[in-house]
């Protein structure tokens, strides 16, 4: 089974540490080589880097560097948005762009917005509901 990874699970995923235990289970029991990104994934994180950048130059750094280090682990591994997933989305928020390209490429995605993707019909995985 493959998973395309929501961005609130990577941010999580970031905190090490103090990574929600459920998230941190899943995430060591997985194959990394079944896990992928969504372009825009990338992009929230970037302008998540832009936002900081207004009033933590220093913490806006330090995350523009972990991306740098996640674009490269993921290099093959960030599907794009095609014309064939935007005519799965059909108008629906961005994660529901998110989930199309997971229905579009037979993904189940890893999210904790269940609620903000159950009309896609996509498979869903909440690793911060996990026991």
């Amino acid at each position: 089974m493959a998973f395309l990874l929501d961005t609130n699970v990577v941010s999580e995923l970031r905190k090490r540490d103090h990574c929600d235990a459920g998230v941190r289970r899943w995430f060591s029991a997985v194959d990394d080589e079944e896990l992928f990104l969504s372009v825009l994934v990338v992009e929230e994180i970037r302008r998540g880097v832009e936002l900081i950048r207004r009033r933590d130059v220093r913490g806006a750094r330090s995350l523009e560097r972990w991306l740098r280090g996640l674009e490269r682990l993921y290099e093959h591994r960030i599907l794009p948005v095609t014309i064939e997933i935007c005519r799965l989305w059909g108008g629906l928020s961005i994660d529901g762009l998110i989930a199309a390209t997971a229905l579009h490429h037979g993904l189940t995605l890893v999210t904790r917005n269940v609620a903000d993707v159950e009309r896609s019909g996509v498979e869903v995985l909440n690793p911060f509901a996990a026991a």
